[in-house]
């Protein structure tokens, strides 16, 4: 069974990036966010650190440029850089406008202003927060105002199974018209008609076994915009985040690059300090450096963890600062005002995604992609700490004053063809779905990980190509589930970061392999872009 339904613009996830930019459309235009669980579930959530702005007179424009640059590892637009660095402030007035309770202090002068730290590749403490815990006062505070808003539909637990082009119904011009998408309650699909789609679905940290995201990044943008023909970017740079808590009945819990920023140590099992002789920089080392240093520690030692070690602070300051840390350590036992947190890389971030310019606009008109999924070239080779709150929110805005710019153009969308079930069957074996889901992030783990080599990532390409062509079948004949979306965009995902890491044959970034150790300007100072004419 399916229905119809029509809106001015469909948004496709209800994180920072699309809660954003569907306020600011909706003062205008009918908006309708898509969310496939609760619409709070995003990475925006657990977000620790903060959103890295110029707010401070003895910080400037041009340091949090360069510092991003150096962070990108030669492969950052510049332009990219500049228009987002340069927006900082006045998103981080609007979030305050709306409510978010960031983190104040009391100048010598009897001035509030907020209280700023510092974190890796930062010259300065720049990152604007609510404690320990902004995403989340971000996420409820901008939810809060959109469930406010009469001109926002949304909908929660619906999944977009693929985007609707005017071009793949025989139509000139060739746009994104709308999405199919599956009401997890009613386990039905709807056909939903949109002038304008934007993609707002976060990344992709699930193709992985341990992971800091949460169970809804599972690269359903980037699957989406690439079977609709869109280009995409950078797959290669996965970030892996240096410190997540370690612990046997633990689900993967990031403990925030603060730690550090507030001199926080990084330990092997001895107590021995090992970052100084990696990197100048130690501890606020960019995140790749600090990542590989730790892998290779482990490795070389045959450590399951090493260890993070803040208890130099008073346990006030910790307290205050760093409660939600403080709780999560505590419910498993560890006292961090006392002793060290045990602490391991998990994927954090991907630096790539569906190709964008300054506006979020991707190659299929009418198609914008705001946030993770998208690759606008702030981040090049490797993310710098809380640039990932700042890109959301200035994309979000960039890209709604420019849909509201088209809007008056385009006409309503025709009818679009209702999806079709006639010919598949409900699923005789779920298991397959699941076994192909663990295998999948198993294999990517182990062979396209924080260190890589040709050998492993050809053993990955040879794997994954047959697990895509076994969930092609799948899909093909039985009747869509949440999980099996998933696992096909997954799936893609996962071929793509592959085909990008065995084209890229250096190391820059967050990509080091084995084979090619050293930086290779003359070759690979660019994006590494696939297009769908580049493989089948």
């Amino acid at each position: 069974m399916t229905r119809s339904e029509s809106c001015d613009v469909m948004v496709i996830g209800s994180g920072a990036a699309g809660l954003s930019l569907a306020l600011t459309l909706a003062t205008r235009h009918r908006v309708v966010v898509l969310s496939k669980t609760e619409a709070s579930e995003s990475a925006t959530l657990y977000a620790q650190g903060g959103v890295s702005a110029v707010m401070d007179h003895a910080d400037s424009i041009e340091s949090h440029i360069e510092d991003t640059l150096v962070a990108g590892a030669g492969i950052c637009r510049r332009e990219a850089v500049e228009f987002i660095v340069r927006h900082g402030r006045e998103r981080i007035e609007w979030l305050q406008s709306q409510g978010v309770p960031f983190s104040t202090r009391t100048s010598r002068s009897g001035a509030v202003e907020f209280h700023l730290t510092r974190e890796g590749g930062h010259s300065h403490r720049r990152v604007v927060h609510a404690a320990d815990a902004t995403g989340r006062a971000i996420e409820t505070t901008l939810l809060e105002r959109v469930r406010e808003n009469p001109n926002i539909v949304l909908l929660e637990r619906h999944m977009a199974i693929d985007l609707i082009s005017s071009g793949k119904l025989g139509r000139v011009p060739d746009r994104c018209i709308g999405a199919y998408v599956l009401d997890v309650e009613r386990q039905e699909v709807k056909t939903i008609a949109a002038r304008c789609c934007v993609l707002a679905t976060g990344g992709a940290g699930k193709v992985y076994l341990y992971t800091s995201n949460p169970d809804v990044a599972t690269g359903d943008g980037i699957g989406m915009a690439w079977r609709a023909g869109c280009a995409v970017a950078n797959m290669e740079f996965v970030q892996f985040h240096p410190t997540c808590l370690y612990h046997p009945q633990a689900k993967t819990f990031l403990l925030t690059e603060a730690l550090r920023g507030e001199g926080g140590v990084l330990l092997l099992e001895n107590g021995e300090r090992f970052m100084p002789k990696f990197d100048p920089r130690a501890e606020l080392a960019p995140r790749d450096i600090v990542a590989r240093a730790i892998d290779h520690e482990m490795k070389r030692l045959g450590l399951d963890c090493v260890y993070l070690d803040v208890t130099h602070k008073p346990r006030d300051f910790i307290l205050e600062h760093f409660p939600t840390v403080y709780e999560a350590c505590q419910r498993y036992g560890i006292d961090m005002t006392a002793e060290p947190i045990p602490v391991v890389p998990a994927a954090h971030y991907l630096c790539g995604g569906v190709v964008t310019d300054t506006h979020g606009r991707t190659s299929l008109p009418g198609l914008y992609a705001i946030g993770e999924v998208a690759c606008t070239g702030l981040h090049g080779a490797n993310r710098m700490a809380s640039n990932s709150l700042l890109e959301c929110l200035v994309l979000g805005d960039a890209a709604a004053r420019s849909i509201m710019e088209s809007l008056g153009s385009l006409a309503p969308v025709a009818d679009i063809p209702p999806w079709d079930e006639s010919q598949v069957t409900d699923a005789d074996e779920e298991v397959v779905v699941a076994h192909n889901w663990d295998e999948l992030r198993r294999l990517m783990w182990d062979y396209v990980g924080i260190v890589r080599t040709t050998k492993r990532l050809q053993r990955a390409r040879r794997r994954v190509e047959l697990l895509h062509a076994e969930i092609s079948e799948f899909y093909g004949n039985f009747r869509v589930t949440g999980d099996l979306i998933e696992l096909r965009n997954l799936v893609q995902v996962a071929e793509l970061i592959i085909r990008a890491a065995l084209k890229r044959r250096e190391s820059r970034g967050l990509h080091y392999t084995l084979d090619y150790p050293q930086l290779d300007d003359l070759n690979y100072r660019r994006d590494t872009v696939l297009r769908a004419g580049d493989f089948s």
